[in-house]
């Protein structure tokens, strides 16, 4: 599996200097914007639209997009809100043609579903009902590797790729690109209560599974 890179937030002065170089044709620069914004992108238009191949189609049109319309982006947003945005707007489309349109604010509340599994709790006939039967367990206490090591972080993408499409996409903007709760409420345009739930529930998965890893 190929390794994924956690993304570092640009500066402003970065940003800029990326896209005065975009503007002036710098195919380095560009290429750069892919390999940092390819598999974000991705995870984005998979939330929209059935298949990886037409994700994939929907990324390449994305890019044509960007190319497009450097010379009108006026820095409301950073870039790569900006960018992500045109992924879904065109993902958005794609999938309505697919009769799968899954607009985000549809899919966020996502029915009465647990962030943590209800048997994780005392029931009504113990002593302490809705208390932890067992507290989940201090990770600060474990080695580094355990927590950092190639099979962990495995597991981790593996978890996130199986997630819902709706929890995929923010996790993925968060918690892997690095995004903040505003920016992904920009890209995606989700309300900020929407972006917390859905971001709560695909974590509370993450970290369920990493449960079973580090203390099996």
């Amino acid at each position: 599996m190929a390794q994924t890179k956690i993304q570092t937030v640009p500066t402003a002065a970065d940003e800029a200097a990326l896209l005065a170089r975009l503007r002036a044709g710098d195919e380095r620069a560009f290429e750069a914007l892919v390999e940092r914004h390819y598999g974000t992108m991705l995870a984005v238009a998979r939330g929209y639209v059935k298949s990886r191949a037409v994700a994939e189609e929907v990324v390449q049109e994305a890019w044509l997009g960007v190319l497009k319309g450097l010379d009108r982006f006026e820095g409301r947003s950073s870039l790569r809100t900006w960018i992500i945005r045109i992924v879904a707007n065109i993902a958005q489309t794609r999938g309505a043609r697919e009769a799968r349109s899954v607009p985000l604010s549809a899919l966020a509340p996502e029915g009465d579903e647990a962030a943590v599994d209800p048997d994780r709790f005392r029931g009504q006939q113990d002593a302490f009902p809705g208390h932890w039967r067992q507290y989940p367990s201090d990770w600060e206490v474990l080695p580094e590797e355990s927590l950092l090591g190639r099979e962990t972080l495995d597991l981790v993408m593996r978890v996130v790729s199986e997630l819902p499409p709706a929890q995929r996409q923010v996790i993925t903007l968060r918690d892997i690109s690095g995004f903040s709760a505003d920016e992904v409420c920009a890209a995606l345009d989700v309300s900020a209560g929407n972006q917390r739930v859905l971001l709560h529930r695909a974590r509370s998965r993450v970290r369920a599974a990493l449960e079973g890893h580090l203390d099996g």
